[in-house]
């Protein structure tokens, strides 16, 4: 692009007219130079969201060990500058990247489905982070299955009816009432990001008596005698399910090819970490977060079943189904991958 400046007018004094042929060679003086400088073609800098729970470990890892800054160097990208953001919910990391605050979100896929559609897919997951099983938790003794709840009950969700645990708390309720009773147990949810859901439930003078968690948070909870499991995502629906996935719009996407490939590469090489020494990164984990779970409880969440650290998405059609069938998205999509990035179209995901 050329532009064009604009210092004065005629009346500071005679205007001099060059001939043609001049100011033909005039403007190629001009103009050659800024041929030939070579235009970065990703940005210096990247902004990613990420919230509280042991699902985000390979994020934490990647932030720890500057693996983003390593693949990007190594991509040809030069000092790329990573900026974590921490959020306490999808909802939030929605909000900063729709306002431009933030460039990738690192949440559930629920919410990335969400914006997708509301979009029209200028919004698109960029690969998979991981899957832990999920559980629904309470300290009111007489509930013992999702029948036993009633209006003096409150459920604390990350987010209400868009959060993986909302999502899946409504299909286990198809499943205990019947199809139309989807958001039979809706009006019991509440909105609380894990830390304050934990304080909460861990209060037996508060209104929030249960929580939809996640891991590490549901281990410390079931460490009271008084709080029990009804539920659990992974027996639920007999598949690992992402809630944690990263995603971004399209525009970035396209902008910065080679620091999306560092991205997805950097999120894959925490992944092997873990899997080659998984206690060194329960440690790394406790270390980075100031967590008090001890690094062995970590390393046994790490074997349980549905829980998947991976750069391949899963469970994204079962939920994008239970959205359409919701009206909570108008368009279905046919294949996972039409709301994913081409980036990892050659993974298993699902």
């Amino acid at each position: 692009m050329v532009r064009i400046v604009r210092t004065g007018s005629s009346r500071l004094g005679r205007v001099f007219r060059a001939p043609p042929a001049v100011l033909l060679l005039a403007g190629l003086a001009l103009v050659v130079p800024t041929l030939v400088v070579p235009a970065r073609a990703d940005d210096a800098k990247v902004r990613i969201s990420r919230q509280p729970g042991f699902v985000y470990l390979p994020a934490v890892l990647a932030e720890q060990h500057k693996l983003i800054e390593k693949h990007a160097k190594a991509a040809g990208l030069g000092d790329v500058t990573v900026e974590w953001v921490n959020l306490t919910s999808g909802a939030a990391g929605n909000d900063a990247l729709l306002s431009g605050n933030i460039d990738i979100v690192d949440s559930g896929s629920t919410n990335m489905l969400l914006l997708n559609d509301r979009t029209r897919g200028d919004v698109k997951g960029l690969c998979g982070v991981g899957t832990t099983p999920m559980m629904l938790l309470t300290r009111n003794p007489d509930v013992k299955t999702l029948k036993d709840f009633s209006g003096k009950d409150k459920i604390a969700l990350p987010s209400v009816k868009v959060s993986s645990q909302a999502v899946l708390l409504q299909i286990a309720a198809k499943k205990a009432f019947g199809p139309e009773n989807a958001t039979k147990l809706d009006p019991l949810t509440v909105q609380l990001g894990h830390p304050d859901a934990v304080a909460a439930l861990a209060s037996p003078h508060n209104e929030v008596n249960s929580h939809f968690s996640l891991p590490p948070f549901q281990q410390r909870e079931l460490q009271d005698p008084a709080i029990h499991v009804v539920l659990n995502s992974y027996e639920l629906v007999g598949e690992p399910v992402s809630n944690a996935i990263f995603y971004a719009r399209t525009g970035w996407y396209t902008r910065n090819p080679k620091l999306a490939a560092a991205i997805v590469a950097a999120i894959d090489e925490a992944n092997g970490e873990i899997a080659k020494d998984p206690l060194q990164a329960a440690k790394d984990y406790v270390a980075a977060t100031n967590d008090k779970t001890p690094p062995e409880t970590l390393v046994a969440i790490m074997k349980e079943p549905g829980t998947n650290f991976s750069t391949t998405p899963y469970g994204i059609m079962l939920q994008a189904r239970h959205f359409y069938a919701m009206k909570t998205i108008k368009a279905e999509p046919k294949d996972w991958k039409d709301t994913f990035f081409p980036i990892v179209h050659t993974l298993p995901g699902r």
